[in-house]
């Protein structure tokens, strides 16, 4: 598997510990930065891991602000992404079984190590359930192809 991950300055620090938690599993990771404090601005990071995942470069995606809310309305933008902003376990399933998010969101500043890591391992490790929840996310493909449903 690999893992395409990206923050601003705001993320900067869990990215890193996400990063680091990642690579002990053995997981291969794309990291776009940021790789500093400094301020940067957040639309960058989430196009970076929203292109990465759509263009096949990635499996999933993971995106880190101050919130998650910011990185993930950017990263959101990028057509065939679906990012969620989890500050939970079950959301982070959930998001992955029912909507087969592609890209993680989370908030550097409001969400502490331990469960943020928890809520990294629930999202990588929960597959897509597909069946009846299929044509909700072809709904969502149809919403933004612009079709009228």
């Amino acid at each position: 598997m690999k893992i395409a991950l990206g923050a601003d300055h705001g993320g900067y620090e869990l990215k890193n510990e996400i990063r680091a938690h990642l690579e002990e599993q053995g997981i291969e990771i794309l990291d776009f930065g940021t790789n500093t404090k400094d301020s940067v601005d957040y639309p960058r990071y989430g196009f970076y891991v929203g292109d990465a995942v759509t263009k096949g470069k990635a499996d999933l995606g993971i995106v880190v602000c101050g919130t998650g809310l910011g990185i993930s309305i950017a990263a959101n933008k990028v057509p065939g992404v679906r990012a969620a902003v989890c500050t939970e376990t079950y959301s982070a399933r959930m998001a992955r079984e029912h909507n087969n998010a592609n890209i993680l969101a989370l908030g550097g500043r409001v969400t502490g190590l331990g469960l943020a890591l928890d809520i990294v391992d629930m999202f990588v490790k929960t597959p897509f359930a597909g069946g009846r929840h299929a044509c909700r996310v072809d709904l969502i493909e149809a919403i933004e192809k612009g079709d009228t449903l």
